[in-house]
């Protein structure tokens, strides 16, 4: 093994600065020295600028911050302040309860009853679909899976903070079923209301009428009227009858309540509270005693009664068979039960006496006679010889009389107490169309009577401008014949015959038929009651001579109580007198040299029964018109329902008022024979 030899490294020879050893050694150090110095100046100048930067900033920051406090706080505080207002607070509209309705005796007709609704708030914590359905569960609202579905739908389109109605009329027990369980719905509450009542039912719907839901119609009207504001939260409105005509009497006006609410909409406390005022009370003329009678005479018969008191104007009773049940319509009908309303061959929501439109048949003769001794046509006891039928000269056409053999000799007293036809034939062909279209427009034919119901028809007053304009033809003399019997174009309504026999009965003063009584207000107080106003113009219907009034009551008077009279059988016995009149109106034209047999025909196309009467007779205080649709003769069928009513009337429910006078006096008018007059 050899030895280890280190190994030398040669020295290497040191080189010579370029610019000598001496210089650069003083200038590194100089450097060195220098660098040192400038950096801490630097350091402190970084810092000192960044400081400045910061507190600027800060100053900057700090001042927006404050203009900003300011401009929320002092600027725009009313508008921030306002926001969360609402979101906090809330103006809810307090409903005015309804006026309620009377009967002239102070039955409730219409009244309000406080119903429960239970409603739902929206949660983003809780599943609508599942709230629902547990309701559902719970309380037995029998709600379909379409119906929670829809529920669920609505939810999402409901107008913030407002709640869905989940039911709208809880049971006490449903409502203590929810109480016990209430911690288990927190965003559920039972909600109170009044809703409309109608404790008769079908007996005075047509008269009274009924609420219901304001619909698009309803907006947009209360809109053009400028009351739109005053229903606020009002979800009902008057539709028909009563309800309405005396809408704003009776709604009333509309309150505020500012309330506090939670995230959910739901209420927690009162604020301030506006009350509303309530609506008016309404007091009507009818009877509801009466009402109910008449119903129950009159059974399945369709048909239509009213019953005026002459004196003012009053009605006391007015019914049309059928009828319907109002409570249908206060929360919504079904489309089930509306249809089946619809479909009803009786037209149960037809207003008989105000809207159907009916020949007058016989009961218009005594106007005839009027329009006859005013216009010198014909004299009381002027004879006249009544055929079997009445010709109009020239022509074959025979109009015949409802007696096959002719009545014989007559006067006019006679004329009405038999009926006879051709002597009205004749006086309506002397007369011409033009008179008698006067004479009708005077009793009120051909327009409203006024009454206080918006569901009202005019009929038809023939003329020849209008036969004209409905059936581009012109007028022929055999047009004007029938129309002496209350046939042929004719058309009336049973309050325009109640109301032209009531001028009659009256002597020629004009009432105008209306249902309201009297208007109170809930609060008692000097002037709270407003009585009804006749808007009637002229007062009176002023004949030349003022006996020809009693001249025609007369031939009524005979009718009931005449020998010959065609009410006599129906009214025999009767403890008071009256005076009426008959009519048998056809609904189809029966042909030359036929005759007429009911059984033959269809139902719908029988003859309609028609009687006006009116008592006591010197100075009536109650005079009634009724029409049987397809019933047959007015004497037969329309009379005795008649007699009932002013039995009842008179003898049993007012028994206290004027009856007659106590001596009967016997007077002979004409060819119509003796008879005593009470």
């Amino acid at each position: 093994m050899s030895a280890f030899k280190p190994e030398i490294v040669p020295k290497r020879k040191k080189e010579k600065p370029l610019f000598g050893a001496k210089q650069d050694k003083h200038r590194n150090d100089h450097h060195s020295q220098s660098a040192g110095k400038r950096d801490g100046d630097l350091e402190k100048r970084i810092f000192r600028n960044r400081v400045i930067m910061c507190i600027g900033v800060s100053l900057v920051m700090i001042v927006c911050l404050f203009t900003n406090l300011y401009y929320l706080q002092v600027i725009s505080y009313n508008d921030y302040q306002t926001r969360s207002n609402e979101n906090r607070l809330k103006i809810v509209p307090v409903v005015p309860s309804r006026g309620i309705i009377y009967d002239r005796n102070h039955v409730v007709l219409a009244d309000n009853r406080p119903v429960y609704h239970l409603v739902l708030y929206p949660s983003r914590d809780i599943k609508t679909l599942d709230e629902i359905t547990r309701l559902n569960a719970l309380l037995g609202l029998n709600l379909s899976q379409k119906e929670i579905e829809a529920l669920n739908r609505e939810s999402f389109t409901r107008k913030k903070f407002s709640g869905i109605e989940v039911s709208d009329m809880l049971s006490e027990k449903q409502i203590a079923q929810f109480s016990v369980n209430s911690y288990r719905f927190p965003n559920v509450q039972i909600e109170a209301s009044l809703k409309r009542y109608y404790p008769f039912a079908d007996i005075a719907t047509h008269a009274v009428g009924y609420v219901s839901r304001i619909n698009q119609r309803d907006v947009e009207e209360l809109t053009a009227a400028g009351t739109i504001d005053n229903y606020a939260g009002s979800n009902e409105i008057g539709k028909l009858g009563i309800e309405k005509y005396y809408e704003n009497e009776l709604h009333g006006k509309t309150g505020s309540r500012e309330v506090e609410v939670n995230s959910h909409g739901q209420v927690m406390r009162t604020i301030k509270h506006n009350p509303p005022k309530p609506g008016n009370d309404i007091t009507l003329s009818i009877d509801i005693r009466l009402q109910y009678y008449i119903q129950e005479i009159m059974g399945a018969q369709r048909g239509a009664v009213v019953a005026i008191e002459p004196e003012s104007g009053e009605i006391l009773a007015m019914y049309s068979n059928p009828s319907y049940d109002p409570n249908l319509f206060v929360r919504g009908i079904r489309s089930r039960d509306y249809s089946k309303l619809l479909s009803n061959p009786g037209r149960p929501l037809i207003n008989r006496v105000t809207q159907g439109g009916y020949a007058p048949a016989s009961t218009a003769k005594p106007l005839m006679c009027i329009m006859g001794l005013e216009e010198g046509l014909v004299t009381p006891t002027g004879s006249f010889f009544g055929g079997p039928y009445f010709k109009i000269p020239g022509s074959t056409h025979q109009f015949r009389d409802w007696r096959a053999w002719g009545h014989g000799w007559l006067d006019l007293y006679r004329a009405l107490e038999i009926s006879a036809d051709t002597y009205f034939y004749d006086l309506a062909f002397r007369a011409g169309i033009n008179r008698i279209h006067t004479y009708l427009d005077r009793f009120g034919f051909g327009k409203k009577t006024g009454i206080d119901l918006s569901e009202e028809s005019v009929g038809v007053n023939p003329s020849r401008e209008w036969k004209r304009s409905r059936f581009r033809q012109s007028w022929q003399l055999g047009d004007t014949v029938p129309i002496g019997i209350g046939q042929g174009y004719w058309t009336s309504t049973l309050m325009q015959l109640a109301k032209a026999h009531t001028t009659l009965a009256n002597r020629g003063e004009v009432k105008t038929p209306h249902l309201l009584h009297e208007i109170t207000t809930p609060v008692a107080k000097e002037g709270s009651k407003r009585s009804y106003e006749d808007p009637a113009d002229p007062k009176e219907l002023v004949l030349k001579d003022p006996n020809y009034w009693d001249v025609c009551r007369t031939g009524m008077y005979l009718v009931v109580n005449g020998p010959e009279g065609t009410g006599r059988r129906a009214f025999e016995g009767a403890r008071y007198k009256a005076a009426g009149k008959s009519g048998t109106a056809q609904v189809v034209a029966i042909k030359q040299g036929e005759k007429y047999d009911a059984a033959r025909l269809k139902m719908e196309h029988r003859d309609n029964a028609l009687f006006v009467a009116f008592a006591p007779f010197l100075k009536p205080r109650i005079l009634v018109a009724v029409i049987l649709e397809n019933a047959g003769g007015g004497s037969r069928m329309a009379a005795p329902l008649v007699r009932k009513i002013l039995d009842h009337y008179l003898l049993d429910l007012y028994p206290g008022g004027y009856m007659g006078e106590k001596e009967i006096k016997y007077v002979k008018f004409g060819m119509g024979g003796t008879v005593g007059v009470q």
